[in-house]
């Protein structure tokens, strides 16, 4: 495994597996389980995901049975908007730890730059300190906020969870981050299966040459750009093929040729749509 150093010290392992979208329980408990057995070692959830209990309950079931070791785990989960002030942080924070079953979160996530993330972000420095929150950082920050962020706040994020995939690269948003010393970390690295991205005729012509798929390439396009990723698959084979992109690298000219497959704008969510802030804002998971 390959690994991006974070701002505290600790190390995040280059790829990593994600859990959106995968809400019943049971499902959830086994693809997790599944995926520590094919090697996953990296695993990110959120409040607002509704299954932290059970990536939990398989993170302890596998540590019990001795398949890995608590240490060689790094659990992510985020802070939902809800929740986004220093009193709701706190609870969250405990939340999340209570849910998961963990004395210790390797890296914890506000999840939007939404309502009081200042004040959510003291509570979050806080358990930092105590040592509840081994990293703490933010997710869907834009650069010009991740700016505002950074120069006012006393602990500066380690990670920047964003949408990163080749039809929306956010090369400016990877620079500031780089300023900052903020490890970037995608969500949706295969675009939610958008733009073809499975079977594009570039994308496939260039794994060819490497013995690889087309999702494998545009997986190795974002880890080789010095991104940490975290694609989501609930079948073995894919989770095995996700995982091994670390074996072989792109010429610069074809991660220029996939670069130029940019937008420059997503086409999964715009976050500059005030229904959707309205939306995010007024979205309750729990009384």
């Amino acid at each position: 495994m390959d690994y991006l150093t974070l701002n505290t010290g600790a190390k995040i392992p280059a790829v990593g597996f994600g859990v959106f979208q995968i809400p019943d329980p049971t499902e959830c408990k086994r693809v997790v389980l599944d995926a520590i057995k094919v090697g996953y070692r990296s695993f990110d959830t959120a409040a607002s995901y509704r299954n932290e209990t059970a990536l939990g309950a398989a993170v302890r079931e596998a540590i019990d049975t001795g398949l890995v070791k608590r240490e060689e785990l790094f659990i992510a989960s985020k802070l939902w908007v809800q929740d986004s002030s220093y009193e709701g942080a706190k609870f969250a924070i405990q939340s999340s730890l209570d849910k998961l079953g963990l004395d210790y979160l390797d890296l914890y996530l506000e999840h939007q730059a939404m309502g009081d993330y200042f004040g959510a972000w003291r509570a979050m420095e806080e358990a930092y300190e105590d040592g509840k929150l081994r990293a703490i950082g933010v997710a869907n920050f834009f650069p010009h906020v991740l700016t505002n962020f950074c120069e006012t706040v006393k602990v500066i994020p380690a990670v920047n969870q964003v949408e990163l995939h080749p039809f929306f690269t956010q090369e400016n948003a990877l620079a500031v981050m780089k300023d900052y010393g903020v490890v970037p970390e995608a969500w949706a690295p295969l675009a939610e299966g958008k733009h073809g991205i499975f079977s594009h005729p570039l994308l496939t012509e260039i794994g060819a040459k490497y013995g690889k798929t087309a999702a494998q390439v545009a997986l190795r396009w974002n880890v080789q750009r010095g991104v940490a990723i975290i694609p989501k698959s609930t079948h073995v084979e894919r989770m095995k093929q996700n995982l091994a992109v670390l074996d072989f690298s792109l010429t610069d000219d074809e991660m220029a040729q996939i670069g130029a497959l940019d937008l420059g704008h997503s086409e999964i969510i715009n976050h500059f749509d005030p229904n959707i802030v309205k939306f995010c804002l007024g979205r309750k998971i729990h009384d």
